[in-house]
C-alpha cells in the first residue's frame, strides 16, 4: 500500500492551477462539468483513503471489531503508517462525515422552508414575492422548479433586463446547476484542498447561465447590465447551493466576459493550449488519485482477507 494511500489526500493540491485555467480558457459549460467531476472523484478517493487509514487505526484499539488475526504483528507490519496516520484518520474521517452531513441537512432545510413559504401561491414557474428586499434565485425540487424573485428587484430593472434575469434563472434550473454546486460543496467538506474548485464551479455555473441568458435575450450587454444592477442591490441566495443572478462571486469578471465575444465551445482542446492543459491536467490528476485509492483498497482487502480465519 505504501505512499499510495496518502496520495489522494494531497493530490487535490494539483487542482488549484487547473481551476484557474479552466475558468479562463474553457467554455463555462465544459469547465463546470469538468471541475465538478474532478472534485467529486478526488473527494471520494480521499475519503476512501481516510477510511482505510482508520481501519488501520482501529486495529490498535482494544476491543476493535476486526478479527483477532488483524492484530497480528506480521499483519500490522504489512500496513505502514499505522501508528500515526492511522490513528489521526479516525477523528479526521469523523469530521468529514459530520461536515458533509451538516451540509446536506442545511441544504435540505433551506429548500424545504423555501417550498413551504411558496405553498400558498399558484403552481407557476415564476414566483414573484412582494418584498422590499431585492433578491432572485432558482429553487429546484418540490412539485416543480421555480424562479423566485422579489418585487424590489424587479422594480430596479428595465424590461429587457427582467427578461435577462428570468432567462438566467431558467438556465440554472434547466442545467440542474444546484447539483453541481452541492457536489463541490460536499467535496470541499471532504477535503479542504478542494475549496478552490468549489469557488471555481460557483463562478463557471454563473457564467454558464449568463451565456444561456445572452443567447435567449439576444443581447450580451443587456445581461451584463442586469447582473451589475442586481449585484449592487441584492443579497444573493439563501444557501450556497442555490444559484442566482446576483450570487456571490466575481461579478466584474462576469460582466467583463459578457462585454466580450462569446466563448467558443470546443469539446477536446489541444494539449498544447492552456485550455488543453487544464483538461488533460485535471484528467491526469483524477486518474492518479483514483488508481492510488483503488490500489490501497485492494491491498487492504487482501491483507484483511489473509488475516481473517476461514
Amino acid at each position: 500500500m505504501g505512499v499510495f494511500v496518502l496520495l489522494p489526500l494531497v493530490l487535490p493540491l494539483t487542482a488549484w492551477p487547473i481551476a484557474r485555467l479552466a475558468e479562463q480558457h474553457l467554455h463555462p459549460r465544459t469547465a463546470t462539468r469538468l471541475l465538478t467531476g474532478v472534485a467529486a472523484v478526488m473527494a471520494v478517493c480521499s475519503t476512501v483513503c481516510l477510511g482505510l487509514l482508520m481501519v488501520v487505526g482501529t486495529a490498535q484499539l482494544p476491543g476493535n471489531p476486526l478479527p483477532d488475526g488483524w492484530s497480528d504483528p506480521e499483519v500490522r507490519a504489512a500496513v505502514p503508517y499505522d501508528e500515526v496516520a492511522g490513528k489521526a484518520a479516525i477523528p479526521a474521517l469523523c469530521a468529514v462525515l459530520t461536515a458533509c452531513a451538516r451540509t446536506l441537512w442545511r441544504h435540505g432545510r433551506v429548500r424545504r422552508r423555501a417550498h413551504r413559504a411558496l405553498a400558498g401561491l399558484r403552481g407557476t414557474e415564476t414566483a414573484v414575492l412582494p418584498d422590499d428586499v431585492p433578491y432572485a434565485y432558482a429553487l429546484p425540487g418540490g412539485r416543480r422548479d421555480r424562479v423566485v424573485v422579489s418585487t424590489a428587484l424587479l422594480e430596479r430593472l428595465e424590461p429587457g433586463e427582467r427578461r435577462a434575469l428570468f432567462a438566467h434563472e431558467r438556465a440554472h434550473l434547466a442545467a440542474r446547476h444546484h447539483r453541481f454546486l452541492l457536489a463541490v460543496q460536499l467535496a470541499a467538506r471532504a477535503n479542504p484542498f478542494l475549496r478552490p474548485l468549489r469557488t471555481a464551479v460557483a463562478y463557471t455555473a454563473e457564467r454558464w447561465a449568463d451565456e444561456e441568458a445572452a443567447r435567449t435575450v439576444g443581447s450580451r450587454r443587456t445581461v451584463a447590465r442586469a447582473i451589475g444592477k442586481a449585484a449592487l442591490v441584492s443579497r444573493g441566495t439563501p444557501v450556497a447551493t442555490l444559484a442566482g443572478l446576483a450570487a456571490a462571486g466575481p461579478v466584474p469578471r462576469r460582466v467583463a466576459a459578457l462585454l466580450g465575444p462569446a466563448p467558443a465551445a470546443r469539446r477536446l482542446p489541444s494539449l498544447f493550449t492552456l485550455a488543453g492543459l487544464a483538461v488533460w491536467g485535471a484528467a491526469a490528476g483524477t486518474a492518479v488519485s483514483a488508481m492510488s485509492s483503488a490500489n490501497s483498497a485492494v491491498t487492504m482487502v487482501l491483507i484483511l482477507y489473509a488475516a481473517t480465519p476461514l
